[in-house]
């Protein structure tokens, strides 16, 4: 399969060049000293507990030197939708998929109103990478695992295409779960990540700083309750054992973990609040579903979504 990487980035670049090393045909979509290092050195993966390697492969920054590809990865920060979006279209053939990873519950909607629902694929990852300079990304962890299927029209069962992708992606070691609908994964990585962004965001501070705090365990729980009240609401039934997973993950996290948004506040960067917090407490409203804590992380983080307000 011909994969076009739209996104290139630590998620992105990271699966991207999984499936390059294991022989699929991959071209990076990037930019700047990012395209430059591609082109000139390739792209370079350190992973302390799964290998190191480097890949060389296409990069383009001008998608209409591409053409029509297989499979479009969608990975770019949600933030950054409004510019990445029409770089798609060149990438349309007639049979052309676009696989939607981006955190949040609105991607897959954004994506379709660009391409139409028909060519979307949606889903999420759970992957521990960081774009530490043009051409190098490093992998903590061994997690790498993306898991999608149908989150229109064909919903309930695993189509063809779906499994034709994830047959491709297994040999790449990248260990990935296709499932019936799509949205299921994706609410059920929401549940943890709205309230695990927006407390260590609006604390500043790594997890185990607040975690050690009884009252920030029933605040964090009970926020993951409410975007599980909104997915019910929507009609989407997370997994039964979503609460005892999320449990067993957070009584277990390395207390240094941060967030991406943490991570990003602290460079002073701009930051996914609004298709994290914002889709939830918009959702919410229309819905009628009270969102008391997940308005306030909301409220909290909203002044900080273009970057650090003292820099600006």
């Amino acid at each position: 399969m011909h994969f076009a990487i739209v996104g290139s980035g630590a998620v992105g670049g990271y699966f991207g060049a999984r499936l390059a090393r294991s022989g699929q045909q991959v071209t990076f979509i990037a930019r700047g000293a990012h395209l430059a290092a591609i082109r000139e050195r390739g792209l370079e993966v350190r992973s302390p507990a799964l290998g190191d390697f480097v890949v060389k492969a296409a990069a383009e920054e001008d998608t209409a030197r591409v053409g029509p590809v297989d499979v479009v990865l969608f990975t770019v920060k949600a933030y950054d939708n409004a510019s990445a979006l029409p770089l798609v279209a060149p990438l349309l053939g007639p049979d052309t998929v676009v696989l939607t990873l981006q955190n949040g519950v609105g991607s897959a909607d954004e994506v379709a109103a660009a391409v139409g629902e028909a060519r979307v694929l949606g889903g999420t990852t759970y992957v521990a990478t960081a774009l530490e300079a043009p051409g190098l990304i490093v992998q903590t962890g061994v997690h790498r695992s993306i898991i999608f299927g149908e989150v229109f029209g064909d919903r309930g069962r695993i189509t063809p295409r779906v499994q034709a992708i994830a047959d491709v992606m297994a040999p790449a070691d990248i260990q990935v779960t296709a499932v019936a609908d799509g949205r299921v994964p994706i609410w059920d990585k929401f549940v943890y990540l709205a309230p695990f962004a927006g407390f260590t965001g609006a604390a500043r501070l790594p997890i185990g700083q607040i975690w050690k705090y009884p009252h920030v365990q029933e605040m964090f729980y009970a926020a993951s309750r409410e975007i599980a009240a909104i997915a019910a609401a929507e009609g989407i039934t997370i997994s039964p054992n979503r609460f005892d997973t999320l449990k067993e993950y957070m009584d277990n996290v390395p207390a240094t973990t941060r967030s991406s948004l943490l991570i990003d506040l602290e460079f002073g960067k701009r930051i996914e609040v609004e298709a994290l917090h914002g889709v939830a407490v918009r959702r919410a409203a229309r819905l009628g579903v009270p969102v008391p804590i997940t308005a306030t992380l909301y409220a909290l983080l909203k002044a900080w979504e273009h970057g650090d307000p003292r820099r600006i």
